[in-house]
């Protein structure tokens, strides 16, 4: 794969992804909406005891927060998809609703917050191959200059306890926006840097500015996709922001070997100013203030008899005003199905959204991550997404150690073109872990007669659990004895992009489906854990592996790696129970 071919690949996979989910989910079906029965929305059910109370003695079950009616239950009738699946969270009548958008505007969100993601992941890990030359171009040592990338991801993760409050408070349009020029600056300063305290200071920057990049799009995923989609999506977002990972290091040591360093950041300059120009013009806001025992009942603008449908026991009612998504007080026609072809409203691209208890909001935002550590399956997630990554992080942090020394004298363009297999391992997961993920959650869907949990995505971590071990083995062994560079690459390198794109997209996943409304607080959790233990892997690998070799570190990693995948066998059993627990908390409200 050519480097300058791969954002044109990207946003093609991108475009079919989403033209394939609204043409198979967005044909709304009308015929499937009893004309004597009240439509209840799958939000209102979380508001109105009477709808719960018969539909769980309709059911025989309890309903929790995470457990999802997917069909029809008694007198209830909910909105289905063309392919007759309740579509959950069911859309409100609003055409500027983010889940009413068509095609093209979902393929635009899509597009520009991966784009960012990708380009403010593009800078972190890409100094692996340019460890020598950084240690000679600032006289220091190999492992003063791998606690470039340590410090980077150790910003990184804690920066996210500024920013996704942010995101939830004045929305995720400015949150993109400012943290995408704040990265800019510190590709731009790391490019001018003299000295090593300088470019340490660059990368401090560059940690806080590339934060969102991490969090911000499994957040905003939630906004847009419906839950049967939502495996899909952010299996996209783990592959494309890994694959920058992934990719930037074969472009830096290419660059590095042919022009010198500093032209690669420049390169990172371009980049993340295209992102922005991209996402000031194609990223509209997406957090929706739903009014959860109201959705049915929210206005529009201009009211059209050929896509909406009245309820006449609702005439002559008026709904109460909502501003929040910049939409005046003014009459509405009531409504059974929802705008299948809306777009975003002229105040969605707008700067800041508007918030009528900003300081209120705030304060929560950022006291819930802390709160969320108190929940297993936040932290089950928070553990397996972390090693995973970590599998992922030790095959970039050691291939310069092992690859430019004896037997191998390998030049940095080479160690870099090594990682177009991780790429390769990427797409392999990206092109299976998503629809394996929603088709087994449907298939148990169907066999619990509609009836979603969110455990049912952990069967699908099994296959890649099996990848990631072998993965290990073969680079840790294959480093340590000196096995062919073919061996090591192709198996180990593709098995480290498979398992990074699949296993953290399931976990989280699940996570999310737990505990919708706090999708970013929970990303905020992964991502401390993640980049602490990122940060000690990159403080001690080098010493590790030299003092050690490269079996212990590789073995320990992949040990506690398969032991946290492991204990989702517990959360299969007991995930359920655990939900119960913590059903009257007030996240749900959040």
């Amino acid at each position: 794969m050519h480097p300058e071919k791969s954002p044109r690949l990207c946003m093609k996979l991108i475009i079919l992804i989403v033209k394939q989910a609204n043409e198979r989910e967005l044909a709304i079906s009308i015929e499937s909406l009893s004309k004597n029965s009240a439509l209840k929305t799958m939000e209102a059910t979380d508001n109105d005891p009477e709808v719960l109370r018969d539909i769980e003695e309709d059911q025989n079950i309890q309903i929790i927060p995470g457990t999802e009616i997917m069909i029809d239950a008694g007198n209830h009738h909910f909105i289905r998809s063309a392919a007759d699946r309740v579509l959950v969270p069911q859309p409100s009548s609003d055409p500027h609703d983010p889940l009413n958008w068509d095609p093209f505007w979902k393929a635009s969100t899509t597009a520009s917050a991966t784009f960012v993601s990708f380009a403010q992941g593009f800078g972190p890990l890409a100094i692996a191959p340019m460890f020598p030359m950084l240690a000679q171009e600032f006289k220091s040592d190999l492992s003063s200059v791998v606690q470039f990338t340590g410090v980077t991801i150790l910003v990184l993760g804690f920066s996210n306890f500024i920013w996704i409050p942010l995101s939830s408070t004045f929305g995720r349009r400015p949150v993109l926006l400012a943290s995408t020029l704040v990265s800019l600056g510190s590709s731009i300063w790391k490019a001018k840097a003299t000295t090593y305290g300088s470019f340490m200071g660059a990368c401090v920057l560059n940690g806080l500015g590339a934060g969102p990049g991490e969090t911000l799009q499994p957040q905003i995923i939630t906004d847009y996709v419906f839950l049967h989609d939502r495996g899909k999506y952010n299996t996209l977002y783990f592959a494309l922001y890994f694959g920058s990972l992934a990719l930037s290091p074969v472009v830096a040591g290419l660059l590095a070997e042919h022009t010198g360093w500093r032209n690669f950041w420049w390169l990172n300059v371009a980049l993340l100013g295209a992102a922005f120009v991209v996402s000031f013009f194609a990223f509209p806001e997406t957090r929706w203030h739903r009014h959860r025992a109201n959705d049915i009942q929210t206005k529009t603008r201009h009211p059209s008899s050929t896509s909406l449908a009245t309820n006449p026991e609702m005439n002559g009612k008026t709904s109460p005003p909502n501003l929040e998504n910049g939409v005046a007080d003014q009459p509405y026609t009531p409504v059974q199905t929802p705008i299948q072809h809306g777009k975003p409203g002229r105040k969605q691209f707008d700067l800041f959204q508007p918030n009528q208890q900003p300081l209120k909001t705030l304060l929560i935002e950022l006291w819930t991550p802390f709160k969320l550590f108190a929940f297993p399956i936040v932290d089950f997630a928070s553990l397996v997404v972390a090693w995973s990554t970590a599998s992922f992080l030790i095959v970039n942090l050691t291939q310069s150690q092992a690859f430019s020394e004896s037997p191998y004298q390998y030049t940095a363009q080479t160690v870099g073109f090594f990682n177009f297999a991780v790429v390769v391992g990427l797409l392999l997961g990206l092109g299976t872990a998503g629809p394996l993920n929603d088709w087994i959650s449907m298939r148990a869907t169907k066999r619990n007669k509609g009836i979603r949990e969110p455990e049912m995505r952990l069967p699908a971590m099994i296959p890649y659990t099996l990848i990631m071990i072998l993965g290990n083995f073969v680079v840790g062994f294959g480093y340590q004895y000196h096995w062919d560079w073919k061996a090591i690459v192709i198996v180990g390198y593709t098995c480290a992009g498979i398992q990074v794109a699949s296993i953290p997209a399931i976990a989280s996943t699940y996570a999310i489906d737990s505990y919708k409304p706090v999708t970013g607080s929970i990303f905020v959790n992964v991502t401390v854990v993640k980049n602490l233990w990122g940060y000690g892997l990159s403080r001690f690998i080098t010493e590790w592996s030299i003092a050690d070799g490269f079996v212990d570190p590789f073995m320990t990693n992949m040990c506690l790696t398969a032991l946290w995948c492991i204990c989702g066998v517990l959360f299969w059993y007991k995930g359920k129970a655990l939900r119960h627990r913590t059903k009257d908390s007030n996240i749900h409200d959040t």
